[in-house]
C-alpha cells in the first residue's frame, strides 16, 4: 500500500521546567515516552524542537528592572535618553521600558507610526491619510498626535499604548516626552544619547545615528549582555527576545542554544538509533491577516539548531509540473512521471520555473514557525515538538 501521510507535527507534553533542570534529559525522556505510547516508528532526519522559553527557564536566565536600570545608568549616566522605535507590547516591552526609566532622568520616547515594526498599529493608514499626514517625513509631538487621532485603543489588547508607556515612565520619577517619527535621526533634535529599541531594523538605525553624529548609540541587544549583580544575561542578544515573567522580572532569550541543540540531537540519536535533528525555536515568522501583526518579535526564529537544518528548501512545484510538463498524463502514469522528476531534480533549482512559488525561506524559519504554531502560546503544555517527514517528497515511500 502506498504511503498516505506526509509531514506530521506533534506537540509533546513535558513536566513544568524549573531552574537547574536537566532539560536535554527531560526532552529525551518525554519524546521517548511519546514514541512508546503512540507506537511511533522513528526515522532518520526526524526533528525535535524545544521552545526557547523552557531552555531559558532551565538556565535561570532572568533579570529584573533594577538590573536593567543599573546597566542603563552605567552606560548613559545623567544623559537624556532617546528611546526609539519600541514595539507596542505589554509582554515584550513594558518591563524593559520600566527598567530603562528607572535608570534615566529623562526619556524622549520616539514611536514609529502608524505601526511598530511588527505591525502593531497606533492608528490606521486610512486615519493618517485622512489627516493629510506624511509618516515618512512628518514628526508629531504628543499634543499634535492627540489633536489628530485622540485616544486609540489597540484592537486586541484594548490599551492606548501612548498613555500606557507614558505612565510607565513617569511612575519611575523619570521625565517623559513623546514624539512620533519614522526617521531614526529625528531623535537627535532632542538628545544625542540613544537606545534603538527596534528588533529587525536595529543595525540600520544604529548606522544612521552614528553617521549623523550621535554621541551614544546602543540597541536592546547591547543591554544585559553580561551579568548585573548576579543576574541572567545574553551576550549576543541582550534584552532582545525577552518576555515578562513577573511584574518586576524578565525572562531573557536563552544562552548556548546551539550547544543545547547539538547535545539534544546526540542524546535522541543514541536512544533511537536514528539521526535526529534538533532546534531551539522562538516566535514563528508569519503575519496575522486581521491585526496585521508579524509574529516575529524575537531576534531570530531559531537561536540554535543542528547542521542538518541549515540551508534553503530545494523543491519543485507539483502543480506546475501537472499543468505544464505532464499536462497530457493522468493516473499511475502521471504519478510515476512526477516521482521520477523529483528523484532526478537538480541540486539547485533557484531561478527555474519549476520551483516558482516554493517558499525559498530558511529551513529553520519554516520549521521554527511550524513548531510555534503547533505548540501555541497558551495552555497546551507542549513545549516540545516532534516532526516527521519534513524532508520527504512525493517520491519517497517507506
Amino acid at each position: 500500500m502506498s504511503r498516505t501521510l506526509g509531514v506530521v507535527s506533534r506537540g509533546v507534553r513535558a513536566p513544568i521546567i524549573r531552574e537547574g533542570d536537566d532539560l536535554a534529559k527531560i526532552v529525551t525522556d518525554s519524546v521517548m515516552a511519546a514514541v512508546r505510547e503512540e507506537n511511533i516508528t522513528v526515522h532518520d532526519r526526524d526533528i525535535v524542537g524545544v521552545t526557547e522559553a523552557v531552555l531559558a527557564r532551565s538556565q535561570g536566565n532572568y533579570c529584573s528592572c533594577d538590573d536593567i536600570a543599573m546597566d542603563v545608568k552605567e552606560k548613559f549616566a545623567d544623559s537624556t535618553v532617546g528611546l526609539i522605535f519600541p514595539i507596542l507590547s505589554r509582554n515584550r516591552f513594558s518591563l524593559i521600558l520600566k527598567g530603562i526609566a528607572r535608570g534615566a532622568k529623562k526619556i524622549v520616547l520616539m514611536l514609529s507610526y502608524p505601526s511598530d515594526e511588527v505591525g502593531n498599529h497606533l492608528v490606521s493608514l486610512d486615519q493618517v491619510d485622512a489627516e493629510g499626514i506624511n509618516p515618512y517625513s512628518d514628526v508629531l509631538t504628543e499634543e499634535e498626535y492627540r489633536k489628530h487621532f485622540g485616544f486609540q485603543k489597540h484592537e486586541f489588547t484594548g490599551v492606548d499604548y501612548v498613555e500606557f508607556y507614558k505612565e510607565l515612565i513617569t511612575a519611575e520619577n523619570c521625565g517623559c516626552e513623546i514624539i512620533f517619527a519614522n526617521n531614526a535621526t529625528k531623535i537627535l533634535a532632542y538628545t544625542d544619547a540613544v537606545i534603538c529599541a527596534d528588533i529587525h531594523t536595529r543595525a540600520r538605525s544604529k548606522r544612521l545615528l552614528k553617521a549623523a553624529g550621535a554621541r551614544l548609540v546602543y540597541g536592546l541587544d547591547d543591554l544585559m549582555t553580561k551579568p548585573v549583580d548576579g543576574s541572567g544575561y545574553n551576550s549576543e542578544y541582550g534584552l532582545l527576545g525577552s518576555n515578562k515573567a513577573t511584574e518586576n522580572t524578565l525572562k531573557l532569550f536563552p544562552r548556548d542554544s546551539q550547544a543545547f541543540a547539538e547535545k539534544l540531537s546526540a542524546m535522541l540519536s543514541k536512544e533511537t538509533g536514528k539521526k535526529i535533528e534538533a532546534l531551539v525555536y522562538g516566535d514563528g515568522a508569519f503575519k496575522d491577516p486581521q491585526g496585521k501583526i508579524w509574529e516575529l518579535a524575537d531576534p531570530v526564529v531559531s537561536p540554535g539548531y543542528t547542521e542538518g537544518l541549515s540551508g534553503l528548501p530545494n523543491e519543485v512545484k507539483l502543480k506546475y509540473l501537472a499543468d505544464n510538463d505532464f499536462a497530457d498524463l493522468k493516473g499511475d502514469e502521471l504519478k510515476a512521471a512526477m516521482k521520477d522528476f523529483i528523484a532526478h531534480k537538480n541540486k539547485d533549482l533557484k531561478g527555474q520555473m519549476v520551483s516558482q512559488g516554493t517558499t525559498p525561506r530558511k529551513i529553520t524559519d519554516l520549521i521554527g514557525s511550524l513548531c510555534d504554531l503547533t505548540s501555541g502560546s497558551g495552555d497546551k503544555g507542549t513545549p516540545i515538538i516532534f516532526i516527521q517527514g519534513y524532508f520527504d517528497t512525493y517520491a519517497d515511500e517507506y
